[in-house]
């Protein structure tokens, strides 16, 4: 349990709960995705969000309806915290044409843009200067909307990184750049890819207010957001924040992860970022234990539908893709 969610400003039942019922959904679709990438039912690269559910779900649950997110290749659980349909979600994953990108989009590429989500992204760091972008066009409006872009250890050390940042920076946007520090990118440590291994000074550099947090911790990344999004919204931006964590196996579904020190790995599991919300849900609220398991069958049973939904989909034709195509 983090220390600001002691004392007197204790949070709500109604906030603990909603961590703990996003950090559970992440981990029951992104386990139960493996098992279907497993039964051939997933086409294509298949990148698992498992052991970092603390972060998206943190930092979305501080956003509100009007903000903007940009994700990365690693991006079902920015999905998720930030609202999307599951059903619609398998269904992309499925290639069909009831998911959010009639399928075309698949793992890689889930994008909502009429509801503030602009997308995964299979190109490292890409969603740096399109979150950039959309602030830009946001403070254009008059808006006071936040946007937030999750980028990675590995997209730190991309040339558009430092560039949109500074940018943003300079004309005081209400950004603020996520780096989902997992330690690799893809099998290079960091430690191997730059000097420094605490990311958040990077913004220090350039004048941007920064920050370090325990991504494994969702209390503490949601009380550090909402600080970020407010500080945005009254003209202080940009604002950078580092979140530690550790992906619980390799890169992709097919990636052993025999790269990773198994006592490391067992350490960061032992810091479960679905344990620490469930924990926190119990202790805090006073919740029952049959209450939370109600919950978590509820959740099970939105994903089961979302895949029997999924199956019954119909796929897009070759001579519909022929024609997307031609229309491009």
């Amino acid at each position: 349990m983090s220390a600001s969610a002691k004392g007197a400003n204790a949070p709500s039942r109604e906030l603990l709960e909603k961590l703990f019922r996003t950090a559970y959904k992440i981990r029951v679709f992104e386990s139960e995705g493996i098992k279907l990438y497993r039964q051939g039912l997933i086409r294509g690269y298949f990148h698992p969000y498992l052991g970092q559910e603390g972060i998206a779900t943190g930092v979305c649950a501080a956003l509100k309806e009007g903000d903007y997110i940009a994700s990365t290749h690693r991006g079902h659980g920015h999905c998720i915290a930030w609202g999307a349909d599951v059903k619609r979600m398998v269904a992309e994953l499925l290639q069909k044409e009831t998911g959010y990108c009639r399928g075309y989009g698949g793992s890689m590429h889930i994008a909502d843009i009429s509801q503030g989500n602009l997308g995964a992204n299979g190109i490292v760091g890409a969603g740096t200067p399109l979150g950039v972008g959309a602030a830009l066009a946001n403070q254009i409006r008059g808006s006071d909307a936040v946007t937030v872009t999750f980028s990675s250890d590995g997209g730190a050390n991309n040339g558009t990184f430092l560039e949109s940042l500074n940018l943003a920076a300079i004309w005081n946007l209400a950004f603020v750049l996520v780096v989902e520090n997992n330690h690799y990118a893809v099998s290079t440590r960091i430690e191997e890819s730059t000097r420094d291994t605490d990311l958040y000074k990077r913004g220090l550099a350039i004048g941007v207010e920064s920050h370090q947090v325990d991504g494994n911790d969702p209390l503490a990344v949601y009380h550090l957001m909402k600080d970020a999004a407010r500080k945005c919204r009254e003209g202080k931006g940009p604002i950078l924040i580092e979140a530690k964590t550790f992906r619980h196996m390799g890169h992709h579904v097919n990636d052993p992860g025999k790269y990773m020190p198994s006592e490391e790995l067992a350490a960061w599991k032992a810091k479960d970022p679905v344990d620490r919300a469930r924990a926190a849900l119990t202790e805090m609220s006073g919740i029952e234990i049959s209450q939370i398991e109600a919950i978590e069958q509820e959740i099970r049973k939105e994903f089961d539908d979302a895949v029997e939904f999924s199956r019954n989909s119909r796929e897009i034709t070759i001579e519909e893709f022929q024609q997307f195509i031609a229309a491009y």
